[in-house]
């Protein structure tokens, strides 16, 4: 009995590498075909606003089995592939970019260790031809991940995986704001780990903005970790045990009658200083609070215009 993969491929501002792309899926498909693999396609055009659409119009009309699902806007790449997920009738699954900067050609090798009993493996990059200061923050994000979410993720992060159809009900009935990727391996499946170099985008501009990629980063540090929360209450308690040492400091020295006369400049820098900090608190726990907020007002993660 021939088996099925399912490919989720969020599109946004990508007229330009859905021609090659497709054509690589199709030769793709072609040598999966040779080992009774079929090939699900599904498209999910997120708000783009260039010729995004049309482009996957005419893959349809070229391959009709192909599904594209249309975003009313943009939600976001999170959003935008939980809702391909919905759609996902195979035997295992991957989310692939639209970009072609992760070569398509590693599907084979995925499925190969996929039907040797893997149900979760993972395309790690080992190096990149991103702008200098991708990389640079890059590098930094991933430090961060390592010291206070998740000590044995991969270095240099995936965004390629290849999983069993079992792990699918775990991303599906995850949070909003949830990283997929980091659920992924969050959820314990060993991976199987295939290394690959990350080449330079030659169709159109990234719109991972400095905006969005710092989004993602502060969804990953309060979805997946406690560390923002102990790093106030660290905080809170230092300070408490500063104040409680000046306080006695300067009880003892009433007694002994040396009591300076307090400086206004001093006094202005601390009450600066503790306000910022309580500011910074608050917004930290505001920022748990909003997710909390966001996951029981039962809005959407995404809307859905048209399926085609």
């Amino acid at each position: 009995m021939k088996k099925k993969i399912s490919i989720v491929i969020p599109v946004y501002f990508n007229a330009g590498s859905l021609p090659p792309l497709f054509e690589r899926l199709q030769a793709i498909e072609s040598q999966l075909a040779s080992i009774e693999m079929e090939v699900e396609l599904i498209f999910v055009d997120d708000g783009s606003g260039d010729s995004s659409l049309s482009e996957l119009l005419r893959i349809k009309k070229s391959r009709p089995e192909t599904k594209i699902v249309k975003l009313t806007r943009n939600f976001g790449v999170v959003h935008a592939t939980k809702c391909g997920l919905k759609f996902v009738t195979g035997d295992c699954f991957m989310i692939l970019a639209a970009d072609l900067q992760d070569p398509p050609e590693l599907i084979i090798q995925m499925v190969a260790k996929w039907q040797t009993g893997s149900k979760f493996t993972i395309c790690q990059r080992i190096s990149r031809e991103d702008p200098f200061l991708s990389k640079i923050y890059s590098a930094l994000f991933y430090r961060l991940l390592h010291t206070l979410v998740m000590s044995d993720y991969p270095e240099g992060g995936y965004d390629m995986a290849l999983m069993d159809k079992s792990l699918l009900p775990h991303i599906l009935h995850s949070s909003k704001s949830m990283y997929t990727p980091l659920l992924a391996y969050w959820l314990g499946y060993k991976p199987e780990v295939i290394s690959y170099h990350r080449v330079k985008r030659e169709h159109g501009k990234s719109r991972w903005t400095f905006r969005k990629k710092f989004k993602a980063f502060v969804d990953i540090m309060l979805g997946f970790s406690v560390t923002p929360i102990r790093l106030i209450s660290a905080f809170g308690a230092i300070i408490a045990s500063l104040s409680f040492i000046y306080g006695i400091v300067v009880i003892f020295n009433a007694l002994l009658g040396n009591v300076p006369v307090a400086g206004f400049a001093s006094l202005a820098a601390l009450i600066s200083f503790l306000l910022g900090l309580v500011i910074i608190m608050l917004g930290i726990i505001g920022e748990y609070l909003w997710r909390i907020f966001d996951e029981v007002n039962k809005r959407p993660e995404a809307v859905i215009d048209e399926v085609y």
